[in-house]
C-alpha cells in the first residue's frame, strides 16, 4: 500500500520557489496561517497560543507539515521579537528582531542571528525586512542580496486584489527556509495595530 510523504521544501534550489500564504487553506482549520506549495500541500503552518513564560504576549510556533515545531516566536511590548529553536520554552535562542520603523506604508525590521553575533560587543544586522503590511509586500535582504519577497496575487482583468492570499518567493540561497518563513510571520504580525481593522479590505488597482 503506497504512502504519501509530507511535502519537503527543496533546500538550496537553483531556481526561485513559491509558497502561497493564507488563513483559508482547505487542509487547515480556518484562521490558521499556512504556507502551501503550488500543488496545495502544506509545507509550513503557524500556531498561536498564550505564552506561559515571562513574555507578555501570545507566542507563535512555526510548524512543519507534520506538526513538528521548528521555531517559537515571542513578541515584546517594544515591538521586538525573539526566535527560539523548537518549542522548548525560551531556550536555544536563534535570532532577535528589532522593529525600526512602523508606518501605514512602510515597516522595517532588523534581524540579528545569535550564531553570527556571539562574542561581539556591538550587534551586527544579518537581515533586513522592508515592506508594506497593508499590501502584504515585503523584501528580505541579506546585505545587498534579496533572499525572499512577498507579493499579492494580481490577476488580469481584476480591479480589486484580495489580500487574504499572497505569494512568498524564495530566491536561491543557503538560508534555512524555516528562518525565512519565520521572518515573514513576524512581518505580518508587526503591522501597525491601528490599521489592522483594514486588513480585510481588498486593494484596487
Amino acid at each position: 500500500m503506497a504512502t504519501t510523504s509530507a511535502p519537503v521544501y527543496p533546500a538550496n534550489t537553483p531556481i526561485p520557489f513559491d509558497l502561497f500564504v493564507s488563513k483559508k487553506h482547505r487542509a487547515l482549520p480556518r484562521g490558521v496561517l499556512g504556507f502551501a506549495d503550488s500543488s496545495g500541500n502544506i509545507v509550513f503552518k503557524v500556531n498561536r497560543q498564550d505564552s506561559k513564560s515571562s513574555f507578555s504576549h501570545a507566542k507563535a510556533i512555526l510548524l512543519d507539515s507534520a506538526g513538528n515545531p521548528l521555531i517559537s516566536l515571542y513578541p515584546h511590548n517594544d515591538g521586538s521579537w525573539q526566535g527560539f529553536k523548537g518549542d522548548d520554552g525560551d531556550k536555544n535562542l536563534i535570532f532577535k528582531v528589532q522593529r525600526v520603523l512602523t508606518k501605514f506604508t512602510r515597516t522595517e525590521l532588523e534581524v540579528f542571528l545569535v550564531s553570527e553575533n556571539q562574542g561581539q560587543g556591538e550587534l551586527t544586522c544579518d537581515f533586513k525586512v522592508i515592506g508594506c503590511h497593508f499590501q502584504r509586500s515585503c523584501t528580505i535582504y541579506k546585505g545587498d542580496s534579496i533572499v525572499a519577497q512577498t507579493s499579492l496575487m494580481h490577476k488580469l482583468r481584476k480591479i480589486c486584489v484580495s489580500r487574504s492570499k499572497f505569494r512568498l518567493t524564495m530566491f536561491p540561497s543557503l538560508e534555512d527556509p524555516s528562518l525565512v518563513v519565520a521572518l515573514v510571520v513576524i512581518f505580518l504580525f508587526s503591522g501597525p495595530k491601528k490599521f489592522q481593522v483594514l486588513d480585510k479590505i481588498p486593494i484596487s488597482i
